[in-house]
């Protein structure tokens, strides 16, 4: 089993006084199923890349949750680690895929600018994915419709949102839907990880 670095969200427990790293539970049995397993990053730019330097890994995902300060966001926390990750990713020429949020920092480290979008929380909407329908949930109201010439578009919505960017030179992948949240998972989905990854069979 291949191993990846994983970002988390910050969650605000007020209650307790606590900021709290949280990664959904269903993420590490999405990768398992692509081979991969998951090694949780926390939201400390230092240990962070500590960690990262440190393990064996194939590559790095950046999953959803908590906006980015830029667009109203509160975990500049997490905003930091992952503008360090996504520097010391490149300098490695490592795999990095990002979910919702994580393909909004790729595109944001990329000087795109996000917009607001209505009508993207959706557990199902259609969806034109390397030129083929289908359908896929949809959980954010920050969105794209335009991109940079070093990113190639190919997921859109029927509004015209981006839905998924590669780089043309670097292991850059993003992806706007959760591919986490599906029950069961999308076999697309979990072979993209595998081979984006390197898995294998």
């Amino acid at each position: 089993m291949r191993l990846v670095g994983i970002t988390q969200r910050v969650v605000i427990d007020r209650l307790h006084g606590e900021r709290r790293d949280a990664l959904d539970q269903r993420w590490p049995k999405f990768l398992a199923a692509a081979g991969l397993g998951a090694v949780p990053l926390p939201n400390d730019p230092e240990l962070a890349l500590r960690l990262a330097a440190g393990t064996p890994l194939a590559g790095v995902v950046f999953t959803g949750g908590n906006d980015l300060v830029a667009y109203g966001g509160d975990a500049p926390e997490r905003d930091a680690t992952e503008e360090a990750l996504i520097a010391w990713v490149r300098g490695q020429r490592m795999p990095l895929l990002g979910v919702c949020r994580g393909m909004q920092v790729i595109q944001h480290s990329l000087g795109v600018r996000l917009e607001k979008i209505g009508g993207h929380v959706t557990a199902s909407h259609p969806a034109i994915v390397s030129g083929h329908a289908r359908s896929v949930n949809s959980y954010h109201n920050y969105a794209t419709r335009a991109t940079v010439p070093s990113l190639e578009v190919w997921a859109t919505t029927q509004d015209g949102a981006i839905e998924g960017v590669r780089h043309l030179v670097e292991s850059l992948l993003g992806v706007m839907w959760h591919p986490e949240r599906t029950s069961p998972f999308d076999v697309r989905d979990v072979e993209m990880f595998r081979s984006f990854f390197g898995a294998g069979a």
